[in-house]
């Protein structure tokens, strides 16, 4: 596979952003506070225009309060994609998603979580839904931010499914599993589901990713992970005509919706906590 046989992709479609509503103001009052938000997506959305590769979040159904607010902000703003090749240490600001970073570390709401997430066998999805639980229906914490800080082998969670197949990606993980199960939500569950049913949207049968987004919680991806991938896969006999640096940035394309990509994952966790996230391992 040579280097003009990659494709870089400079946009994912938009998910129905009509499915969920997480704050337990009621039904009624949700709607019409929905209605909002919509209007504020779109004003955000034409004073904050979006650069060439970007990638937009799969904005969370929230009603108005701090957390909408940066969903907004987080829609609007720029993912940095379409690259043709990206080196092993990043440097300028132009190659990550500064200003997304930065709208996270700004974030003030009184209950905000970091999850340090480096193993993709770990439970991990499981215990960040746990503290999004807790903290919402039972500390009254309606605007908490969980934000996943993730390396190692759980990044592979990060990249999209078309990316899962080009790479063989199930090969690094032993066939477990041998697709971006992490991605795909439980059919049929809703964000009006009883928060005491097991298989509905709240309970441990839909532990992943793109539910938590909805929720409002944040991804963090690693380009130092994205780069030992890459590495990694040009040592596999079918990928080692292509130099890692351009397989770094396919894989980089190849991000899911939303995420925010920063230099290194390990350094941001400094940022986090200096702005005061609550650290957490995801074990």
């Amino acid at each position: 596979m040579d280097a003009a046989g990659l494709r870089c992709r400079t946009s994912l479609p938009r998910t129905d952003l009509m499915n969920s509503i997480v704050s337990p103001t009621g039904r009624r009052t949700a709607l019409r506070l929905m209605g909002q938000a919509t209007a504020f997506v779109a004003v955000a959305g034409a004073t904050r225009p979006i650069a060439a590769g970007a990638q937009q979040l799969p904005a969370p159904t929230l009603t108005m309060g701090e957390l909408s607010e940066l969903a907004v902000r987080l829609t609007a703003v720029p993912r940095r994609r379409g690259f043709q090749t990206v080196p092993f240490m990043l440097t300028s600001p132009d190659s990550w998603d500064q200003e997304a970073a930065g709208d996270v570390l700004t974030y003030r709401y009184r209950s905000r979580q970091m999850w340090e997430v480096t193993e993709l066998s770990t439970p991990w999805l499981n215990l960040i839904r746990e503290a999004m639980n807790g903290q919402v229906f039972a500390h009254g914490n309606p605007e908490f931010l969980p934000v996943a800080a993730v390396h190692g082998t759980a990044h592979l969670a990060l990249f999209d499914q078309p990316t899962w197949d080009r790479y063989k990606l199930a090969g690094l993980t032993d066939g477990k599993p041998a697709a971006n199960s992490f991605i795909l939500e439980k059919p049929g569950v809703s964000a009006e589901d009883d928060l005491q049913d097991l298989e509905g949207f709240y309970g441990p049968a839909n532990n992943n990713i793109l539910s938590l987004q909805r929720r409002g919680a944040v991804f963090i991806a690693c380009h130092d992970s994205i780069h030992a991938v890459a590495r990694r896969l040009h040592g596999i006999p079918d990928f080692a005509a292509t130099p890692a640096d351009v397989i770094a940035a396919d894989l980089t394309n190849g991000l899911i919706p939303g995420v925010i990509l920063v230099p290194s994952v390990v350094a941001f966790m400094v940022e986090l906590q200096r702005a005061g996230f609550t650290y957490a391992k995801a074990a």
